[in-house]
């Protein structure tokens, strides 16, 4: 497994694919083989070099306790280092919820590393946590029934192979990497890198990715009638058809 090191932090990373480096960033619970299982990987490596990036806390990456270590800063930082080990000094960006959110900091912090963003399910606004939910990890069944009722998602309803990506965690990382965030809204206005931004129409944060869209100067936004948050990465077949061409075009 390949590995870089940011500040004494290890993390993980997979390359795959030939063409233009394109960093995909999963979204909280998931890791990197999400990208395969869900069949972006097969589709983007034809046209891209995927560098595709276990979030601290995830995964193969290092899963420290402390919340101090999930500093936006720190999950750019992390990406930066896994470019600079590649010798890539610039990529394209793919994010699904943490890995958006991590990709509007890329987009504040070190844009001059990325020549486009695709953004799903995220927005850059600020974000609290409700008191019920500041929970530690030491228990899991709790944590993961919070995180359900706040997506609104009938945790009974899902297929035990999603189900088994939220179960197969760290539990105590996940819960020092789940913290308030303040917005980034006084950026935008300055970010000059396209985007592509979607969101599923069923999920909670759709009105705020949508109004995104327009605070960016060179954005795009894609609706997924039906999705709520989960699906709106689980649906590759419906998501890939929005973002390829995307992509594509940003290829000059």
């Amino acid at each position: 497994m390949p590995y870089t090191d940011n500040d004494g932090t290890r993390i993980h990373y997979e390359v795959e694919g030939s063409g233009l480096p394109l960093v995909l960033q999963h979204g909280m619970f998931w890791d990197l083989e999400g990208w395969e299982r869900w069949g972006y990987a097969d589709s983007l490596k034809r046209d891209f070099q995927l560098v595709l990036v276990d979030a601290r806390g995830h995964g193969g990456s290092a899963k420290p306790h402390e919340p101090s270590a999930y500093t936006l800063s720190n999950h750019v930082a992390d990406i930066v280092a896994v470019l600079d080990a590649l010798e890539i000094q610039s990529a394209h960006y793919w994010g699904f919820s943490m890995g958006g959110w991590i990709g509007f900091g890329m987009a504040v912090l070190a844009e001059e590393r990325i020549r486009a963003a695709v953004i799903g399910g995220a927005h850059p606004y600020g974000r609290k946590l409700p008191e019920g939910s500041r929970l530690d990890g030491t228990n899991p069944e709790q944590f993961l029934d919070r995180f359900f009722e706040r997506q609104g998602i009938d945790r009974a309803q899902m297929e035990p192979a999603k189900m088994a990506e939220f179960v197969n965690n760290d539990f105590q990382a996940i819960a020092a990497a789940q913290q308030d965030r303040e917005t980034l809204e006084p950026s935008l206005a300055s970010i000059k890198i396209p985007f592509l931004l979607y969101a599923g129409e069923s999920d909670g944060g759709f009105a705020q990715v949508k109004q995104c869209a327009t605070q960016l100067p060179n954005a795009e936004f894609v609706s997924l009638p039906g999705l709520n948050h989960p699906e709106s990465f689980y649906q590759s077949k419906l998501v890939l058809p929005e973002v390829l061409p995307f992509l594509l075009a940003q290829q000059g």
